[in-house]
């Protein structure tokens, strides 16, 4: 960091000797406890209370103010206070109001307000005197807005001896206005430097002490300039017409004066004066508070990059460093409400859900839940790992429809999630983004037991494999695939209990896809011609990839005119969303279609995009399957009788096969294939790969 330097305004603006002096005093009244503050929150409903109150130039226009509120009252905490926040404004309100006998100096008034902040950090008293300013400062300018509109408005107005005619106070007025908007600047220098994680980066020292007097000085007059604007307001409120009969604005809003004494034209000066000096200090502080940001995030990095690398026996300092630098309980339990820390996460695998403030497509969140918490397999693996949302905004900052929706949302969450992702430290935002390739698109990081990375993204193995793919890591990944074989079983699981379960019993099943209602029409004819012939099969239609609203009215008329389709378009959008996911894995595991059978189908079914459809015919938990696109399939259909007749011997699939797949010689094949023996395999028969003919069988003994 660029070395803090004592700027002009510390050293000319006031005596060196004074501001020691007012710095000894004011660290004598500083005495924080452990209550916590959101300052960034409160100061934002401020922030926008400033902005409506002086969001209209003219201040009697006819115009109404477009109300697009950036703040949710609602997200501010004051944790761990034996009062709740509106009492502690109140008391600041009525200190600044309020002139008790031996306070009447401004200074004795600005250090009583310090006495009665001291058990808070430097930003939040800041902010809470702004607070309370605010709501003497809003309810002023929102009789002075609501007054043209409203009979009721008029009467308080009356009532406060607002005047009617408020072009004279303008000046006034404007002045207030610009000095607010200087403080809340000033306010969020103190709070971004009071948030740096500071103590967990060994920041210079020698900077460090340069700068800490500067925040102390900063508050101090932030929080005197709210003592002069609440009396200002208070004086306005009670201003008489003659008072102000001397005072006229020229068209280039340059104050002119027919009275030097001018009442008005004096508090107008007092607040231009103050605006002047809190500039000043702003046009210094803020680069300094910049600098300490850069160098933070920058150290920041690199401590995440080196925790990353080590060996930790647990996982708690790696989870402390994302989350817990503010907030001690910086988790929240969705199903509960219950606030966490990050210990009860101790001992797990932690899958870190990072996406924007809208995580996924409802029927994507619903089969994330469907394939963890309430997969079959969870059970024996229970409170072994934990998902944690961590939302991320889109924008620089969080903005107020992002965070509408985060308030929505969170509450119907089936995990742990960051309660407060806004205050997330801006280091390890930049580091999800730099090191874990995390680009707006939904991934999961996966942290195991002790902290360290197994993968940058288990969410394709979550959604194929549920939670038997614990504990999500890349090897994990490997092995499951290695087991993996193209069969029914790998297709449809998962996606519906009863299509599940006619995979276990082994049942023949046709999954089959178009969006040519006149081909599925006369396939379902063809295949119901099948069935009747005694030939038992189940029928999935799936559509085709990237379903849409066409998809939904196939599946309307097809519940009219065949009643026979067993999965919703929700379910269909899921086959799909695994298919797709089985060829991210693949890919990202090194694989291509050319070496790899799996790899190879699942693309053929992504990428196909034949109006006259396909169908995949398998059995049960068999790799023997069968994949017919096109005039193909009603080909086969049509030769019915002819390969009909070997069903008995070679089961459907095998028979079926002799169709497609003619014997590839005429005499005899002498290939032979030794099958290691299982259970139900002694009555069944094969059908020889090379020459496509059914094989004798005999049986070996070892």
């Amino acid at each position: 960091m660029t070395s803090v330097q004592s700027g002009s305004f510390w050293q000319h603006s006031q005596s060196y000797l004074d501001d020691e002096i007012l710095i000894k005093n004011l660290l004598l009244s500083h005495d924080p406890d452990r209550r916590r503050l959101n300052s960034g929150v409160l100061l934002s409903a401020v922030e926008n209370i400033v902005f409506h109150a002086t969001a209209s130039e003219d201040l009697v226009s006819d115009n109404p103010v477009n109300a697009n509120f950036k703040s949710n009252i609602s997200n501010i905490e004051l944790i761990e206070s034996p009062e709740p926040l509106m009492h502690t404004i109140y008391k600041i309100a009525h200190e600044m109001l309020c002139k008790s006998p031996g306070k009447e100096d401004l200074h004795t008034r600005t250090m009583a307000s310090f006495d009665l902040l001291g058990s808070h950090r430097w930003g939040a008293k800041a902010a809470l005197a702004l607070a309370a300013f605010a709501i003497s400062y809003g309810e002023f300018s929102l009789l002075i807005q609501l007054r043209p509109h409203i009979p009721l408005a008029v009467s308080i107005a009356n009532f406060k001896q607002i005047p009617s005619n408020m072009s004279m106070l303008k000046p006034q007025v404007q002045a207030l206005r610009s000095l607010s908007k200087t403080m809340v600047d000033l306010t969020k220098c103190i709070i971004e430097f009071e948030a740096l994680p500071l103590a967990h980066i060994g920041p210079d020292m020698e900077d460090l002490a340069v700068m800490k007097p500067k925040i102390y000085v900063t508050a101090y007059w932030i929080i005197r300039s709210t003592l002069v604007c609440s009396s200002q307001i208070k004086s306005l409120m009670a201003i008489k017409p003659e008072q102000a009969k001397y005072f006229k604005l020229n068209n280039s809003a340059n104050f002119s004066y027919f009275s030097r004494y001018s009442n008005i034209t004096i508090a107008a000066w007092e607040l231009l004066s103050l605006d002047n000096r809190l500039s000043s200090i702003y046009s210094h502080l803020r680069p300094q508070v910049d600098a300490f940001r850069r160098q933070t995030e920058a150290k920041m990095h690199q401590k995440l990059l080196s925790l990353f690398k080590k060996s930790h026996i647990d996982n708690q300092d790696v989870l402390q460093m994302l989350f817990a630098l503010k907030d001690d309980l910086p988790l929240k339990d969705c199903s509960t409400q219950e606030k966490l820390g990050v210990s009860a996460l101790k001992s797990k695998v932690v899958l870190l859900l990072i996406s924007k403030p809208d995580p996924l497509p409802f029927e994507q969140l619903f089969f994330l839940v469907n394939q963890t918490y309430d997969h079959p397999h969870n059970d024996k693996i229970e409170g072994s790992y934990a998902i944690i949302w961590v939302p991320i905004s889109f924008y620089e900052a969080w903005t107020d429809a992002e965070q509408k929706w985060f308030d929505f949302i969170s509450n119907s969450m089936p995990c742990y999630l960051v309660r407060q992702p806004w205050s997330l430290n801006s280091a390890v935002v930049n580091f999800m983004k730099q090191e874990w390739n995390y680009g707006g698109e939904v991934i999961m990081v996966v942290l195991d037991s002790e902290g360290m990375i197994t993968n940058l993204n288990a969410l394709d193995m979550v959604f194929i494999w549920g939670s038997k793919a614990y504990p999500f890591s890349l090897s994990r990944e490997n092995e499951l695939w290695n087991g993996e074989q193209w069969k029914m079983q790998l297709i449809a699981n998962e996606i519906h209990p009863i299509l599940t379960q006619w995979v276990e019993e082994g049942r023949n099943i046709c999954i089959y896809g178009s969006e040519n209602l006149d081909w599925i029409r006369e396939f379902n004819a063809k295949m119901k011609d099948i069935k009747d012939a005694g030939m038992q099969h189940e029928m999935i239609y799936v559509g085709k990839n990237n379903p849409g609203e066409h998809t939904k009215e196939i599946l309307s008329i097809m519940n009219r005119e065949i009643q026979s389709n067993l999965l919703s378009f929700t379910k269909i959008q899921l086959f799909w969303l695994r298919l797709e996911s089985m060829r991210r894995s693949k890919s990202r595991l090194g694989n291509n279609a050319s070496t790899d059978n799996v790899l190879a189908q699942v693309s053929a079914l992504l990428d196909n995009n034949n109006d006259n459809g396909w169908a995949v015919y398998g059995k049960g938990l068999s790799t023997d399957i069968v994949r017919v696109e096109g005039d193909e399939i009603f080909r086969c259909l049509n030769l019915f009788r002819q390969w009909g007749e070997n069903v008995g011997r070679l089961e459907f699939i095998d028979a079926l096969r002799t169709v497609l797949e003619p014997p590839l010689v005429d005499g005899p094949c002498n290939h032979t294939q030794v099958v290691p023996y299982s259970e139900g395999l002694v009555q069944g028969n094969m059908v020889c790969q090379n020459c496509k003919r059914l094989m004798k069988k005999f049986t070996i003994y070892e």
